[in-house]
């Protein structure tokens, strides 16, 4: 069953403006099924077989001679030296839609992207499935249920999820730390892996994270960069500002889908997940998750930072859309919050003088209201209705 994606539209747009076209992701959020989907005509050729990685290393002409265009290549980081020859052809045929990429390393990649296709390519991230892209596509899910399973488009098509989630951790997640790390004991990496799902949208302290996992610091950060490398997690970095308060410097770190988070953290249900007190920090997750995918869906830039100061106040998502729009977030796993709740906004707003647009409260509330101090309570398709206008109209403005 094939469940249309919000990406659609802009992969085709990017296919038509440039030669060549990457969309990065963390394995098994559909980068591959999308570009066969959109692009059937296309050649495929996958350099997660060995046999093809050789090839594109030692006869890379050859292997791409042999693929017509336009040509999906898929895991590009595998051998990452062909997008020289990539960029050797390009530069003679300009041509749109010629090489469509795929890969799963996002940092690592992006280096070669800007190297040696600096101009060439467009770079799309693809993340897993969003609540929205399954309601648009006839799954009727709860909300409680999509947090709790995530976006995996395995787990929506037919897969028993208590069978796929440790398969994938074992299949993707270990083998692709076996590659890049050489880790020989995988029990240490599982550890950290589950330590970081336990510390989902908190402050980052690699020796705490250490110190609890066995590891070395040094460790911590080279395994937390691989996580975020392979999109499985994001770093949140603090929001400055107006510099006249102490603010905690440390970023924030957040996995990417809150199955995989709620998953590794040991929860094998909804009950067990939303009765626990992490229940309202993969709530913030849930939430930073869906406004990533929304704005990457449409091609738009924004930052999201979070902001705290170092005698309390705090917001979890500041939002920078560009143009001056600035739009703070308070996540509160409840369904009728209150003036007190939104403290810590009332707080940035202050320090910030005037530059915080609008204020937002998202929560589970059936109806949209104003808080006194004019913070908007709302739920998250509410947000993210208006995080959409507003980008579309600064669009508009800006054309």
């Amino acid at each position: 069953m094939w469940i249309d994606r919000h990406s659609e539209k802009v992969i085709r747009r990017m296919a038509k403006q440039f030669p060549a076209l990457l969309v990065t992701g963390t394995r098994q959020a559909g980068k591959t099924s999308i570009l066969r989907h959109l692009f059937p005509q296309a050649s495929f050729l996958s350099l997660d077989l060995p046999a093809n990685a050789e090839a594109a290393r030692t006869a890379p002409e050859k292997l791409l001679d042999q693929h017509p265009e336009p040509v999906i290549i898929d895991e590009i980081q595998y051998a990452p030296s062909l997008l020289r020859y990539v960029k050797y052809r390009i530069d003679k045929d300009r041509s749109p839609g010629r090489y469509l990429l795929t890969g799963s390393q996002i940092f690592t990649l992006m280096q070669g992207v800007s190297e040696s296709l600096a101009g060439r390519c467009a770079v799309l991230n693809l993340y897993t499935l969003s609540r929205a892209e399954l309601l648009d596509a006839g799954k009727a899910i709860e909300e409680v249920s999509y947090i709790f399973l995530g976006g995996y488009p395995e787990v929506h098509v037919g897969a028993d999820a208590d069978l796929w989630f440790p398969s994938y951790v074992a299949t993707y997640l270990e083998r692709d730390v076996r590659n890049i790390l050489r880790v020989v004991d995988l029990q240490d990496f599982n550890r950290f892996i589950r330590a970081c799902a336990l510390r989902s949208s908190q402050v980052l302290n690699y020796s705490d994270l250490a110190r609890d996992t066995g590891i070395a610091p040094n460790t911590a950060r080279k395994w937390l960069s691989l996580l975020q490398t392979s999109a499985v997690i994001a770093l949140i970095e603090p929001y400055y500002g107006n510099r006249t308060k102490r603010l905690i410097k440390s970023p924030k770190l957040v996995f990417l889908d809150t199955g995989l988070a709620a998953f590794l953290a040991g929860f094998r249900s909804e009950e067990d997940l939303f009765g626990s007190s992490l229940a309202g920090a993969i709530w913030e997750s849930y939430v930073f998750g869906q406004i990533l995918r929304q704005a990457a869906s449409q091609g738009e830039a924004i930052t999201i930072n979070y902001w705290r100061t170092a005698s309390g106040p705090e917001v979890d998502l500041v939002i920078d859309q560009g143009g001056g729009r600035v739009t703070a977030v308070e996540c509160k796993l409840k369904e009728h919050p209150e003036s007190g709740d939104s403290a810590g906004l009332r707080a940035l707003d202050e320090a910030e003088k005037g530059r915080i647009k609008k204020k937002f409260l998202v929560c589970r509330t059936n109806v949209t209201y104003k808080l006194t101090d004019g913070t908007w309570v709302v739920n998250l398709p509410e947000l993210l209705r208006s995080l959409k206008a507003r980008s579309t109209r600064a669009g508009a403005t800006s054309a």
